[in-house]
């Protein structure tokens, strides 16, 4: 399914772009290149990389991890991103003069559309609801990893949840903020029309705001979230049965072999 995503995603990167922007006849083509560009960039100098990545953390996820370990993987997987996120910005550059005042506003309404979304999957109105809604996300995505949790590795992360300091209502502020900002900064780009030096400066600055939030005490509850999930992480991994541990071990592997074998296909 990975392999499959992959070589699908130029056509669903383009889907999701369009579908926020509503790209002209005369752009369209532009944005597709763009797009076709990134992926024969992505796949032949990151997937490699990231390939190897999995593999070193592969050969030590049988053993006990620490918080600070966890953390340590998170932090590495953040920043082999940001080359990809460097590189998109590049490509953006040329396109983003040609925005129009009518796609800035279609941006905004989908970003609407999408934070009715967001808050029916996050807000629910019922805090029991969320709490359910929460733990279920939870236990999904550590089944991804381990395969099926048991019931005692239900309760650790239902406590775990419990115990956190995630504020959803202080998330989703944050979320419209970068919102907001996306929108300002291509209106301002779009009104001012400066060279691809300032552009693009402007949007490695948009992208520096999205990882490090000019706000230090949402930064402060990121750190303590951050801390959290990772301290949780570990008490599930000392949870893990050998099978479990196994079974991630299968998948980190199925997932790196996935990521080399779209990297050789490249030069096929």
């Amino acid at each position: 399914m990975l392999r499959l995503g992959y070589d699908q995603g130029p056509q669903i990167a383009w889907w999701w772009v369009d579908g926020y922007a509503d790209f002209g006849s005369e752009q369209a083509p532009r944005v597709k290149d763009a797009i076709r560009q990134w992926f024969a960039w992505h796949r032949t100098s990151q997937l490699p990389d990231y390939a190897a990545w999995l593999a070193g953390v592969r050969g030590k996820v049988g053993e006990s991890v620490t918080p600070a370990q966890v953390c340590r993987w998170s932090d590495e997987a953040r920043t082999k991103l940001d080359p990809a996120v460097d590189r998109m910005l590049a490509l953006a550059v040329p396109l983003v003069a040609g925005l129009t005042e009518a796609q800035l506003r279609h941006i905004e309404q989908r970003q609407a559309k999408a934070n009715d979304e967001f808050r029916r999957d996050f807000l629910q109105p019922d805090l029991d609801d969320r709490a359910a809604a929460a733990l279920k996300r939870t236990v999904e995505r550590a089944e991804t990893f381990y395969g099926r949790v048991d019931d005692a590795q239900r309760r650790l992360l239902a406590a775990g949840l419990k115990e956190s300091p995630q504020d959803v209502e202080r998330w989703f502020a944050e979320r419209q903020r970068r919102q907001r900002d996306i929108v300002q900064t291509l209106r301002r780009l779009v009104a001012e029309r400066p060279d691809t030096d300032r552009t693009l400066a402007a949007l490695r600055a948009l992208a520096e705001r999205f990882e490090r939030p000019p706000d230090a005490a949402y930064r402060q509850y990121q750190r303590r979230l951050t801390e959290h999930n990772c301290a949780l992480t570990a008490r599930l991994h000392a949870s893990t049965s050998p099978a479990q541990r196994q079974t991630l071990r299968e998948r980190l592997e199925g997932w790196e072999k996935d990521l080399r074998l779209l990297a050789a296909a490249a030069n096929e």
